[in-house]
């Protein structure tokens, strides 16, 4: 560092020097031609190499299935969460149109419109019920339908 600085001291300013004092290297490239060599199969080696790449396929295969376990159980999880979310939308939903259904089905709201519109009760004897009894109607009612016959020409 001493004889740099010295060297510097007797330097006329504004002038560079260089430091570089080596040789330069210098590369030849030479041409290897290996086509008249023979690589020798060592079975050993091709043997252990064999099973590294069973026990790499292996291992493969089971990463990619616990990945797709782990992946498909969180698509199910998005999945319920919806079908949830669903579930509680229509339960809210049909709360809501059986209590208007409820409201509609009222007959005192059903007897203010109809006076509204100027329809009166029914005087006796202005209702006929069609299947003959009242009392019919207390249990189930099995449908039934008469064999049809079609004449032809008629």
């Amino acid at each position: 560092m001493a004889a740099a600085a010295a060297t510097f001291q007797g330097a006329v300013p504004g002038e560079r020097r260089s430091f570089w004092t080596g040789t330069p290297e210098i590369y030849f490239s030479k041409a290897i031609d290996n086509s008249r060599l023979v690589k020798v199969e060592d079975p050993r080696r091709s043997r252990e190499m064999k099973h590294f790449g069973f026990a790499l396929g292996c291992l493969f295969l089971l990463v990619f299935t616990y990945a797709w376990q782990h992946f498909k159980a969180i698509e199910y999880g998005y999945q319920i969460e919806s079908a949830k979310r669903e579930l509680g939308g229509a339960t809210e939903m049909n709360r809501a149109l059986r209590l208007e259904d409820a409201s509609l089905r009222d007959p005192e709201r059903i007897d203010v419109l109809a006076r509204r519109m100027g329809l009166v009760p029914p005087a006796p004897g202005q209702v006929v019920h069609l299947d003959g009894s009242a009392g019919d109607l207390q249990g189930p009612v099995m449908a039934s339908a008469a064999p049809v016959m079609v004449v032809p020409g008629q």
